[in-house]
């Protein structure tokens, strides 16, 4: 079925995507994930080529153009040549991060922050998870008590996409530690600020290249000029954003599968067994026929869903649905594909097997599979 998601512009700036990780991106790949972590100058290069903060205004340096599918273009782009943890870090700058920048900044803020996100001169990072608390945000204990012009933070994060490289950390805080949802509220913490610290670069089992790390925030003083937002409306902010990151996740899981499945049509009809191509047999053709007919189900919901992000119609379960229904199938295909490819498919050097290993995560991250099933059943009545 031929899709009709994208429009001519959406097409040529694809090409100008390609064209930039072929260049920057995939020659330095294996290098990149034994770093375990990219260097901060891959941001400066997308930025001057156009491909951070498509949507920001153009006084501030961006494309000025609020269009989620230049996002999803670069968040499938990336998964098709293999570079799932770079590009990981260039979607949570532009798919997850920004959005809170354009959305609470005031103006002041956006003058100050806005021209170095769109360079890539100030890469950024979102920090929520907390040692312990996993999904359960309003039991966090970081705490951002006021001090005249100032909040002193305590506390860490862990899981931190960015962690190592990031210039401005929006943080959720209890700036009323008395309080669940209601106490909570975000601050930008910046680099350099006395008492912010990074811990280790964590060791993961896939997306190696993507830098994910443990903060630490020790009487750090930050700017009251800082905030996001209004105090208190923190939980708020998170869930008003959450449905365009579990877009932006699903949008890649789906072009994780379907990458999987091209990967595999074409092993199957070159690998021989017992004298003829793997592809003859019976169950696999049955088996690739099933995952074809289900990415290709995926991809026309995904499409739907970004069209109503781009309306601002998006609701947080029919975006709950998209990310567990996605990143399941993701776990389902790369795993059929990879069994396809026989011994050769646990080698690292074949595709299958590093997509194999990057995909475990997307359904934890971004709510867990089990969190987003809840999000659909309490929108049931239940």
């Amino acid at each position: 079925m031929q899709r009709d998601l994208y429009e001519a512009d959406h097409e040529a700036f694809r090409e100008s995507v390609r064209a930039f990780l072929d260049k920057e991106i995939v020659p330095h790949l294996a290098e990149w994930d034994e770093a375990g972590i990219v260097p901060r100058e891959l941001f400066e290069v997308a930025g001057r080529n156009g491909f951070l903060g498509m949507s920001v205004p153009e006084e501030y340096g961006g494309g000025g153009v609020a269009d989620f599918r230049f996002n999803a273009v670069v968040g499938e782009e990336t998964i098709r040549v293999g570079a799932t943890a770079p590009g990981l870090g260039l979607t949570l700058h532009n798919d997850i991060a920004l959005p809170y920048f354009l959305e609470y900044c005031t103006e002041e803020q956006r003058d100050r922050w806005l021209p170095g996100i769109v360079s890539g001169e100030l890469i950024t990072a979102i920090a929520m998870t907390e040692p312990g608390i996993g999904s359960d945000l309003a039991s966090m204990s970081t705490s951002a008590i006021r001090d005249g012009g100032h909040y002193v933070v305590n506390g860490a994060k862990t899981f931190i996409t960015n962690g190592i490289n990031a210039d401005l950390v929006i943080t959720a805080v209890k700036t009323d530690p008395t309080q669940k949802h209601k106490g909570m509220s975000l601050i930008v913490v910046e680099r350099g600020m006395a008492g912010f610290e990074r811990g280790r670069n964590l060791n993961k089992l896939g997306q190696h290249a993507q830098d994910t790390a443990e903060l630490s925030f020790t009487d750090v003083r930050v700017p009251v000029a800082n905030l996001l937002g209004e105090e208190g409306k923190g939980f708020l902010y998170l869930v008003s954003q959450l449905p365009q990151e579990r877009l932006s996740i699903a949008v890649a899981a789906v072009a994780s599968a379907d990458t999987a499945l091209t990967q595999t049509l074409a092993y199957v009809k070159e690998r021989k067994a017992f004298g003829q191509p793997v592809g003859s047999f019976q169950n696999t053709k049955f088996v690739l026929a099933e995952i074809a007919t289900e990415v290709e189900i995926a991809q026309t919901y995904v499409d739907r869903c970004v069209r109503l992000l781009n309306a601002g119609k998006l609701t947080a379960p029919d975006a709950s649905k998209a990310k567990w229904w996605c990143t399941e199938l993701q776990g389902r295909v790369l795993d059929r594909c990879l069994q396809l490819h026989g011994g050769y498919g646990y080698m690292t050097e074949y595709p299958i097997a590093r997509a194999y290993a990057d995909a475990r995560i997307t359904r934890i991250y971004g709510g867990t599979t089990e969190i987003m099933k809840e999000v659909v059943g309490r929108s049931l009545g239940l």
